[in-house]
């Protein structure tokens, strides 16, 4: 195997010290092909040059190799840390790798319990002559996805927006807080309908005071946190207390609020007090692909799962089985090493990487005391894994290893039935591709409204199933509102020209540079005759295949399934038949491209109209101004109504401003 590589190589894998690191091969483009680790590095990396792999995966991939990069590290935990760093950043071929799906939502409390009051506060009064409500007093809770801030309080995370929302439901229904966001609440004159239905105690025009309202809050935060028999405790201790002073009115408001929360108690079945954060893993394995299904407990509760698929499966599981050969004594995983636990601790190295995690994990399959160690160092708390779990540890993992086996199913069946759609459209199109994984489709739309906010959008069909990273929206400027041909031309130039140009300048050349893309299989253009002309004229100018257009033609009456294909390089129109899988995939990738311009339009149009909900954008206009022109039109909307000479009779405004802010919203 050594004598097809270059001695510079060869050199390089000589002169590699015993000492623990990470090592990355490349090929002649300068993709990444692999991303390992080893406690040797010499050892390691010149196992794959000492031995004939043959005609194996391996040996495929070590054929490719024509350049090394490493880099040595103290210990085998900084080995693996930095291993699954890289593996996320560079995305080689032959790691299993799981995609970047980490956004998880949050249960925010913003405020603070209880704030004292300023001397402004103290004498500012509502009509009713009692001291206004300040928002800062009153903890609101909320749904939340992103960063969090150290001014506010963050439970979580959850596994689905469905399980913070379920949350959010139970603190209106037990400690009845706020949801409302804060102009809401400083402009309330009179109690909201979640007053009436209970599931809200009016702070907002005091009929609860702030010391009340802190104590609700601080026994919502030790619920979230697992200390519900406390806070039951604890409620029925002040029941009982305000019916010694005769105070029948507060004691039958915490027997109301005892009962809620017992009730919720007696549902939740799978609450445990003696475990408060654990994340329950299990993996399945099976026709080649896998899954991993991640289940939380939060607080004693469990809070949901939520499924995860590598890929690269084959490849990198058969890549790790020849490292394992190749460093003896690396307890990281040995050569018995399952497939599933070979997913899981990829899983687990990759997964918690800037992501809060928890001491306890149960598991379905062993985990390496070296992992544990990394993830330990990395989360600053010692993390254990239970891999033979028993009571209540037992039937989560039992749930886990159900969900993980039912999702694996439905993902296999979905890709059966995409994968026939592929080969069904390929076999329509009489394309020549060797590989139906490697199928591209990129689709155009575009969106607007009577000209306004004109968007188009480009989706990416690739391995069977769209790919959402990918797609791309375009803001189109610059033509006649309302002109679709003008905007699909921009749009396939915007995206196509420099692609163009380094393709025509490697033809001439003969050589491509690394990182260069390739045009789809297939352009799609949501029209007929007319959007294709057009998809035609810039292909033509840009030198490109015009045997890639494809326009989809909506048929007699614009009924589904009797579309027709368009075709740019002269060929007839093309009638699928209403039942053809290829014409499913197709109305499928065109159906999204119509979505993600239509939302992008929306969004785009709202902006216009509202000025992006802040007129302090707009030069001249702050605080005071701003709010005199909300104080006159009654909002931002109002304003984005008025005419110039409406807006210039605002005091402070002058004629000049008031022409530039009717232009910025616009």
């Amino acid at each position: 195997m050594s004598e097809a590589h270059s001695e510079e190589l060869l050199r390089d894998v000589a002169s590699l010290p015993p000492l623990p690191g990470v090592y990355r091969y490349f090929d002649a483009d300068g993709q990444v092909l692999y991303v390992g680790k080893a406690i040797n590095l010499k050892k390691r990396v010149s196992s794959y040059f000492q031995k004939n792999h043959g005609g194996t995966r391996i040996g495929h991939m070590v054929s490719k190799i024509v350049r090394m990069e490493t880099t040595v590290v103290r210990s085998e935990a900084e080995a693996l840390l930095l291993e699954n760093n890289l593996i996320k950043t560079l995305n080689p071929k032959y790691n299993i790798l799981f995609r970047d799906d980490k956004s998880y939502p949050y249960l925010k409390m913003t405020g603070t319990p209880l704030v004292k009051r300023g001397a402004k506060a103290e004498e500012a009064e509502n009509v009713s002559g009692k001291k206004a409500a300040q928002p800062a007093e009153f903890a609101r809770v909320s749904y939340y996805r992103g960063g969090v801030e150290k001014k506010h309080r963050y439970f979580g995370p959850y596994p689905s927006a469905w399980a913070v929302k379920e949350a959010i439901l139970l603190m209106q229904k037990v400690f009845r807080l706020r949801t409302c966001e804060d102009p809401v609440f400083s402009n309330r004159t009179r109690p909201c309908l979640l007053y009436q239905i209970k599931r809200c105690s009016a702070p907002c025009v005091g009929h609860i005071s702030a010391e009340d309202y802190a104590q609700d809050v601080a026994n919502a935060e030790k619920f979230l946190r697992g200390d519900a028999q406390e806070v039951l405790k604890g409620l029925e201790a002040r029941m009982m207390a305000h019916a010694d002073k005769l105070e029948f009115e507060q004691a039958a408001e915490l027997r109301n609020q005892v009962a809620a929360l017992s009730n919720v108690l007696h549902q939740q079945s799978v609450d445990n007090v003696s475990d408060r954060d654990v994340d329950i893993l299990a993996v399945k394995v099976q026709g080649g692909k896998a899954c991993v299904n991640l289940a939380m407990v939060r607080g004693g509760r469990h809070l949901g799962d939520r499924p995860y698929f590598p890929v690269h499966l084959e490849d990198a599981a058969a890549m790790t089985a020849n490292a394992n050969e190749g460093d003896e004594g690396d307890v990281a995983a040995t050569p018995a090493a399952s497939v599933e636990a070979q997913v899981l601790e990829a899983f687990l190295a990759q997964h918690y990487i800037g992501v809060p995690m928890p001491s306890v994990l149960v598991v379905s399959e062993p985990v390496s005391k070296s992992l544990l160690a990394a993830l330990s160092q990395q989360a600053g708390v010692k993390v254990s894994a239970v891999h033979q779990p028993r009571e209540q540890r037992r039937a989560w993992l039992d749930m886990a290893q159900t969900n993980a086996a039912l999702q694996l199913a439905r993902l296999l069946a979905e890709e059966g039935s995409q994968q026939a759609r592929t080969r069904a459209l390929v076999d329509a199109l009489d394309l020549a591709l060797d590989n139906l994984d490697e199928l591209r489709v990129e689709c155009f739309d575009i969106s607007h409204t009577a000209g306004e906010a004109t968007q188009a959008s480009c989706v990416v069909f690739h391995h069977h199933k769209m790919q959402n990273a990918e797609y791309r929206r375009y803001n189109i400027d610059g033509i006649t509102p309302g002109d679709d041909y003008a905007a699909m031309r921009q749009v396939l130039t915007r995206r196509y020209s420099k692609l163009a140009e380094t393709l025509a300048e490697a033809k001439h050349t003969g050589q491509t540079p690394a990182g260069t893309g390739r045009l789809p299989d297939i352009v799609l253009v949501d029209g007929g005759k007319g959007q294709v002309a057009m998809a035609r004229e810039v292909f033509t100018a840009l030198g490109l295949d015009l045997s890639l257009i494809v326009g989809v033609e909506k048929g007699e009456g614009r009924k589904v399934g009797l579309e027709e294909l368009v075709f740019a390089d002269g060929r007839e129109k093309a009638y699928l038949g209403a039942d053809s899988a290829a014409l499913m995939l197709v109305a499928q990738i065109r159906d999204e491209a119509h979505r993600f311009a239509i939302t992008g339009m929306r969004a785009a149009r709202a902006k216009v109209r509202v000025g992006g909900g802040k007129l302090e954008e707009i030069p001249g206009i702050g605080p005071k101004r701003r709010a005199k022109l909300l104080q006159r039109f009654g909002g931002v909307r109002g304003v984005g109504l008025a005419s110039a000479e409406d807006i210039a009779s605002v005091d402070g405004i002058s004629r000049e401003l008031a022409e530039e802010i009717y232009r910025a919203l616009h």
